[in-house]
């Protein structure tokens, strides 16, 4: 009977180690499956809730229609978007550099986006303009590794367009100018010297979310050239 006993339990430590093996062994596979198609990491407007805000969650969903059948997921940058804006538009460069940086970590062969609306596009401006100055703020530039794994950049209301010595993202990166698609409304404030304050939070019906969407989506199908 002892002898039986011990037997049964030898063969049930096996069977459990052999279980667990292939627990340990499969889990990656699960996390690479888990990762998305693309990645969008969005930066929202000064004072808006937190989250993507009005631009970022109407820019999102048009993207997504326009890739059905992929998998499309989102990151809201994590940052006060306040009017403090030399600690808040560099805090949240700090936090979309880290984003995108673990994305590109964890799922290689996902395809990462990014965009913001006002102060948001001033987060991205300062981590894809090398380490290029901008007034006060501190830039927080984007590993050079990076590029291959930006496949797009969306930004709307960009306040760099409004100085004669900046300009437009497309302008003043170098590495991403080409990837990027800037936006403004003709009299938007924050982007333009106009002074019409309707304009700056016009985006998401005039006609430019779909327009940022569509270039983006072919970026993405690689149907840009």
């Amino acid at each position: 009977m002892l002898a039986r006993q011990v037997a049964r339990s030898l063969v049930v430590a096996v069977v459990t180690a052999w279980a667990l093996s292939l627990t340990t062994v499969a889990a990656p596979v699960a996390g690479a499956a888990s990762c998305p198609d693309v990645e969008v990491v969005f930066a929202r407007g000064t004072s808006d809730t937190k989250g993507f805000g009005s631009v970022g969650r109407a820019f999102i969903d048009s993207l997504k229609w326009k890739l059905l059948g992929k998998k499309v997921s989102a990151y809201a940058v994590d940052y006060p978007a306040s009017w403090n804006f030399s600690k808040s538009t560099s805090a949240g460069a700090v936090d979309a550099n880290k984003h995108v940086q673990y994305v590109a970590g964890m799922c290689p062969d996902t395809k990462i986006v990014l965009g913001g609306m006002s102060q948001g596009a001033g987060v991205i401006d300062l981590i894809t303009i090398g380490n290029r100055k901008i007034w006060f703020f501190t830039p927080a530039p984007l590993p050079d590794a990076m590029v291959n794994h930006v496949v797009a950049v969306a930004v709307f209301a960009n306040p760099s367009r409004d100085y004669s010595y900046l300009g437009p993202l497309t302008d003043i990166s170098p590495q991403y100018g080409h990837k990027t698609i800037d936006l403004c409304v003709d009299g938007d404030p924050y982007c333009s010297s106009g002074v019409n304050m309707f304009a700056h939070w016009s985006y998401p019906w005039n006609g430019m979310v779909n327009e940022a969407a569509t270039f983006v989506a072919q970026r993405v199908l690689g149907q840009d050239t």
